[in-house]
């Protein structure tokens, strides 16, 4: 490829970052608006409440009337049980400023049905952290990641890294252990030989990287690798295609 073509290919490429990184600016703006709209309308919702004189009938009887209203107008997203979810989401999170942009609504809704305080901080700074979509943050809910990491740490130090004011001082602290690999789609066992698993781990690996396309390739399982009179095997071979 000549210098020409090169230029013109990095040019190409800058153009094509500026445009995705716009479409996805805008997708979490729209997200956020959202996370916002349902935000306002729980602290709405909330302050009508307290005009009642019983306030859990009177509660009760504003959202059902009010979904009553919304959902022939706006659609099944303003169903009594939504409604209540704003509610909710007010009452936990009261400060609109403390409202994180990078996630998004189905994220909040996940959190806000976790009662302990201190996990559902743990979830949310752990969904910002590491960027987790909402699929992720759920599975990590559903795995229970927060009560396996408490097993071999205390609460505390699990807080303050996931709040970024401590580096963990030793592995225990961010592997998990137990870990859940459901996704591996194993059959359920109470033990499993080593080859087993690597197989399974290996196998959506090539299956990952062939989805790739240009620019990857699966090598092999196991690469054999000669050094001197030493014989070793690396796992799961692959490399990149220039």
């Amino acid at each position: 490829m000549n210098e020409s073509a090169k230029k013109r290919d990095i040019f190409l490429d800058d153009i094509r970052k500026i445009i995705d990184a716009a479409r996805n600016q805008a997708v979490r703006s729209v997200d956020f608006c959202r996370v916002q709209m349902y935000w306002h309308m729980g602290k709405r919702i909330f302050e009508g409440e307290q005009q009642g004189k019983d306030r859990a009938d009177y509660g009760t009887y504003l959202i059902k009337n009010l979904a009553k209203q919304l959902q022939p107008e706006y659609g099944s997203g303003f169903s009594v049980r939504q409604l209540e979810f704003c509610r909710q989401f007010y009452r936990l999170y009261p400060i609109a400023n403390a409202l994180r942009s990078q996630l998004n609504w189905t994220q909040y809704r996940l959190l806000i049905q976790i009662d302990n305080p201190d996990k559902r901080e743990y979830y949310e700074l752990e969904s910002v952290n590491n960027n987790w979509t909402a699929r992720e943050t759920e599975r990590q809910i559903n795995s229970q990641l927060y009560e396996r990491l408490l097993l071999s740490n205390d609460k505390e130090a699990v807080l303050a890294v996931a709040r970024k004011e401590r580096i963990p001082q030793s592995p225990l602290e961010i592997i998990k252990d137990p870990m859940y690999l459901e996704f591996l789609g194993l059959e359920r066992k109470p033990t499993y030989y080593e080859k087993d698993l690597e197989t399974a781990i290996i196998t959506h690996l090539q299956h990952f990287l062939l989805e790739l396309g240009q620019g990857f390739t699966f090598v092999a399982r196991q690469k054999r690798i000669l050094l001197e009179d030493d014989e070793f095997f690396a796992a799961s071979c692959f490399t990149t295609v220039c």
